[in-house]
């Protein structure tokens, strides 16, 4: 019988079995490399960077907008600049991450929208905001998808 944290092996060759201790957090550390794995496919493969410091910048706006969102629905377009601008950042980086193929628009839009929240929305987060989004808006324009590496290709070629 085995047990949830041992199991029983048999190599070949052997007469004897033998036991094997498989704790728990190996198998933990085991998911944890996964997901590590997934996540570093997941930041090469799109302008994560980019995505990540224009959403940065539209929190930063919109927490620069002291105004209630009761306050800022009724109150014009003095009053709820912040929010449309800062979300609209904050949807322009979430574009990026998740569809890159439309990085172009995104990160031209993006900047727009950063450079307009600086009049419109506090001087733009209190200036922070507008800065950090054109760099974000930058960094997602001007990404692009990596070549693969002499060696990967060598590889491929070789196997076909």
């Amino acid at each position: 019988m085995t047990d949830d944290l041992t199991t029983v092996e048999e190599r070949p060759g052997s007469r004897a079995l033998r036991r094997v201790e498989q704790p728990r957090r190996g198998r933990a550390l085991g998911l944890l490399a996964v997901v590590r794995q997934w996540f570093r496919a997941f930041r090469r493969t799109r302008p994560f960077w980019g995505g990540l410091w224009t959403m940065v910048a539209g929190a930063e706006i919109i927490k620069a907008m002291s105004f209630d969102i009761g306050l800022a629905l009724t109150g014009g377009w003095s009053y709820s600049a912040g929010y449309v601008m800062g979300g609209g950042l904050i949807l322009f980086g979430l574009v990026a991450w998740f569809a890159p193929h439309y990085r172009g628009l995104a990160g031209i839009l993006a900047f727009l929208v950063a450079l307009g929240a600086f009049p419109a929305a506090n001087l733009g987060g209190y200036l922070f905001g507008s800065v950090v989004g054109v760099v974000g808006a930058s960094m997602i324009w001007s990404w692009g998808p990596k070549k693969p590496s002499r060696r990967h290709l060598a590889k491929t070629t070789s196997t076909d």
